[in-house]
């Protein structure tokens, strides 16, 4: 018996590829499924031990007041002595510079709590560029990547955006929810103290204005941590083996020799003029904190100006006026260039 063999004469459609802006967004996924441990996990323990720490001296100060009621101790202000822990009483006698005080006590105090993350942002960030390009090569996944159509320029700089803008993004999620559940934490410890937490804590607005601040930051920071990026990224595409060595230990080899030698000093810079200006750019940008942030806190603590202005967005987004950040901006986009042509040309021996 012959079979019969049915012929279509309709064209199978050519399949369309996948548009550029599309596969850049599949690049930025692969990179969040592979260090979600770091990106996500890492930035929300650190936020949760925090909390956890946060609601412990929480605790204990509550408790401690209460001794302290206990033994016969009262609080005054403005001329009126209040017994026990009647928070509504003394909260109707805080001046109007009194809750300006305390907006700035408890800015800072929801800074501290939400400042966790970020200090893993810190060392995810700069371990995820150190091992970003150079992991690939290890485990030989590199050539399964450029099988596929996929340029090396888009895998670069899908890596760039997720240091720049991803991890700081997701760490500033996690900080501002801490902040939050702490700030309602306060809220019932005022409530059940008789104090009515809603004009007291939540009307002056420092909560939802750190919380946009911090938000406000992403794009200045993920700029000033563009030499750190870029150096990471070169170091990881061009080492062999041990880039951490490389991207660490050479440049401090060259600031210890142009310190002793004192080199610089010839051409009319300060003997250490290469650790500020060039090592700790190339080290220290993940750090979310810039020169011009630390001298406006040195004036600050001089001047006594208020602490709700110290992410202030104006004051951030001055950075862009200082030339280091637009020479760290170039270096940085040099570098992560250097980084797609080894990526494009190296081959493990």
């Amino acid at each position: 018996m012959n079979a019969i063999v049915e012929r279509s004469d309709t064209p199978v459609p050519a399949r369309v590829p996948a548009h550029a802006t599309h596969r850049f967004r599949l690049l930025l996924r692969r990179e969040y499924w592979e260090h979600r441990g770091g990106m996500l996990w890492a930035p929300m323990i650190a936020g949760g031990l925090s909390l956890l720490l946060s609601l412990g001296l929480l605790v204990t100060a509550v408790v401690f007041a209460r001794r302290q009621v206990a033994g016969g101790s009262t609080i005054e202000h403005n001329g009126v002595t209040i017994n026990g822990l009647d928070l509504g009483t003394l909260a109707s006698q805080l001046s109007r510079d009194d809750l300006r005080e305390l907006a700035d006590g408890l800015y800072a105090t929801l800074l501290m709590s939400a400042g966790w993350p970020f200090l893993v942002m810190i060392f995810v960030a700069f371990f995820y560029c150190l091992g970003a390009l150079y992991d690939d090569r290890r485990d030989r996944s590199v050539l399964f990547w450029k099988s596929l159509p996929v340029s090396d320029t888009a895998t670069v700089l899908s890596k760039v955006v997720t240091a720049a803008f991803v991890i700081p993004a997701i760490s500033t999620a996690i900080a501002i929810v801490v902040m939050l559940l702490f700030l309602v934490a306060l809220s019932v410890a005022a409530a059940v103290h008789g104090a009515n937490p809603l004009p007291l804590l939540w009307g002056n607005g420092v909560a939802f204005l750190l919380a946009a601040q911090l938000v406000a930051a992403i794009p200045v920071y993920a700029a000033w941590a563009l030499p750190t990026i870029g150096w990471l990224l070169l170091c990881s595409a061009w080492a062999r083996s041990k880039p951490f060595l490389w991207a660490v230990l050479l440049p401090l080899a060259v600031g210890a020799a142009a310190s002793m030698t004192g080199l610089l000093q010839l051409v009319g810079l300060d003997r250490h003029w290469l650790w500020s200006n060039v090592i700790a750019r190339m080290l220290l940008g993940t750090v979310p904190l810039t020169g011009a942030d630390l001298s406006y806190l040195q004036h600050a603590a001089i001047d006594g100006d208020r602490m709700i202005h110290l992410l202030s967005v104006a004051g951030v987004y001055s950075n862009f006026a200082s030339p280091s950040m637009w020479i760290g901006i170039a270096a940085g986009a040099l570098m992560i260039a250097l980084a797609i042509r080894l990526r494009r040309w190296r081959e493990e021996g």
